[in-house]
Protein backbone atom coordinates (compact mmCIF):
# COMPACT_ATOMS: atom_id res chain seq x y z
CA UNK A 1 0.00 0.00 0.00
CA UNK A 2 1.32 3.43 -0.89
CA UNK A 3 0.13 6.46 1.07
CA UNK A 4 0.50 9.93 -0.39
CA UNK A 5 0.41 12.84 2.04
CA UNK A 6 1.78 16.39 1.76
CA UNK A 7 3.60 15.57 -1.48
CA UNK A 8 5.38 12.63 0.17
CA UNK A 9 4.93 8.90 -0.20
CA UNK A 10 4.81 6.43 2.69
CA UNK A 11 4.68 2.65 2.56
CA UNK A 12 2.85 2.21 5.87
CA UNK A 13 0.77 4.23 8.28
CA UNK A 14 3.62 3.79 10.78
CA UNK A 15 6.00 5.56 8.40
CA UNK A 16 3.48 8.38 8.06
CA UNK A 17 3.02 8.66 11.83
CA UNK A 18 6.76 8.77 12.49
CA UNK A 19 7.17 11.42 9.83
CA UNK A 20 4.48 13.59 11.43
CA UNK A 21 5.71 13.40 15.05
CA UNK A 22 9.34 12.40 14.53
CA UNK A 23 12.31 14.54 15.29
CA UNK A 24 13.84 15.99 18.39
CA UNK A 25 11.33 18.76 19.12
CA UNK A 26 7.81 17.81 17.99
CA UNK A 27 6.96 15.58 20.94
CA UNK A 28 8.27 18.25 23.34
CA UNK A 29 6.16 20.92 21.62
CA UNK A 30 3.07 18.73 21.82
CA UNK A 31 3.82 17.88 25.46
CA UNK A 32 3.97 21.54 26.48
CA UNK A 33 0.74 22.30 24.61
CA UNK A 34 -0.95 19.40 26.40
CA UNK A 35 0.17 20.97 29.69
CA UNK A 36 -0.97 24.54 29.06
CA UNK A 37 -3.47 24.51 26.14
CA UNK A 38 -2.12 27.68 24.46
CA UNK A 39 1.43 28.99 24.09
CA UNK A 40 3.09 31.93 22.39
CA UNK A 41 6.47 31.75 20.66
CA UNK A 42 8.38 33.30 23.56
CA UNK A 43 6.78 30.81 25.97
CA UNK A 44 8.01 27.92 23.82
CA UNK A 45 11.47 29.47 23.89
CA UNK A 46 11.35 29.54 27.70
CA UNK A 47 10.19 25.93 27.93
CA UNK A 48 12.62 24.69 25.25
CA UNK A 49 15.78 26.75 25.83
CA UNK A 50 17.98 24.53 23.63
CA UNK A 51 15.97 25.11 20.44
CA UNK A 52 16.79 28.07 18.24
CA UNK A 53 13.97 30.25 16.96
CA UNK A 54 14.38 29.18 13.34
CA UNK A 55 14.03 25.49 14.22
CA UNK A 56 11.12 26.19 16.56
CA UNK A 57 9.22 28.05 13.85
CA UNK A 58 9.98 25.28 11.36
CA UNK A 59 8.68 22.60 13.72
CA UNK A 60 5.56 24.64 14.51
CA UNK A 61 4.85 25.11 10.80
CA UNK A 62 5.25 21.39 10.14
CA UNK A 63 2.89 20.54 12.98
CA UNK A 64 0.44 23.12 11.64
CA UNK A 65 0.69 21.71 8.10
CA UNK A 66 0.01 18.24 9.53
CA UNK A 67 -3.02 19.70 11.33
CA UNK A 68 -1.82 18.81 14.81
CA UNK A 69 -1.62 22.40 16.00
CA UNK A 70 -3.48 25.56 15.16
CA UNK A 71 -1.87 28.96 14.78
CA UNK A 72 -4.09 31.79 16.00
CA UNK A 73 -3.17 35.28 14.82
CA UNK A 74 -4.60 38.31 16.63
CA UNK A 75 -4.50 41.47 14.55
CA UNK A 76 -3.31 43.82 17.26
CA UNK A 77 -0.28 45.99 17.82
CA UNK A 78 2.14 44.51 18.71
CA UNK A 79 1.21 41.34 16.79
CA UNK A 80 0.07 38.42 18.89
CA UNK A 81 0.26 34.78 17.76
CA UNK A 82 -0.74 31.76 19.82
CA UNK A 83 -0.49 28.03 19.19
CA UNK A 84 -2.82 25.33 20.42
CA UNK A 85 -3.45 21.68 19.72
CA UNK A 86 -6.21 20.68 17.34
CA UNK A 87 -8.59 17.88 18.26
CA UNK A 88 -6.39 15.50 16.25
CA UNK A 89 -3.29 16.79 18.05
CA UNK A 90 -4.95 16.13 21.41
CA UNK A 91 -5.34 12.45 20.47
CA UNK A 92 -1.56 12.15 20.91
CA UNK A 93 -1.85 12.65 24.68
CA UNK A 94 -1.50 8.96 25.59
CA UNK A 95 1.40 8.51 23.19
CA UNK A 96 3.27 11.57 24.45
CA UNK A 97 2.74 10.71 28.10
CA UNK A 98 3.82 7.09 27.44
CA UNK A 99 7.05 8.37 25.86
CA UNK A 100 7.63 10.64 28.88
CA UNK A 101 7.03 7.74 31.29
CA UNK A 102 9.41 5.55 29.30
CA UNK A 103 12.00 8.32 29.46
CA UNK A 104 11.74 8.35 33.25
CA UNK A 105 12.15 4.56 33.38
CA UNK A 106 15.09 4.68 30.99
CA UNK A 107 16.78 7.39 33.04
CA UNK A 108 16.43 5.22 36.15
CA UNK A 109 17.89 2.29 34.23
CA UNK A 110 20.95 4.17 33.00
CA UNK A 111 21.56 5.78 36.39
CA UNK A 112 21.67 2.29 37.97
CA UNK A 113 24.05 0.95 35.32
Amino acid sequence: MLIEYNNKEFHTSKDLALSVVGGRWKIAIIYHLLQTDVLRLNEFEEKLPDINQRMLIRQLRELENDRLIERIVYHVVPPKVEYKLTDVGRTLDKVVYAICDWGDEYLNFIEKS
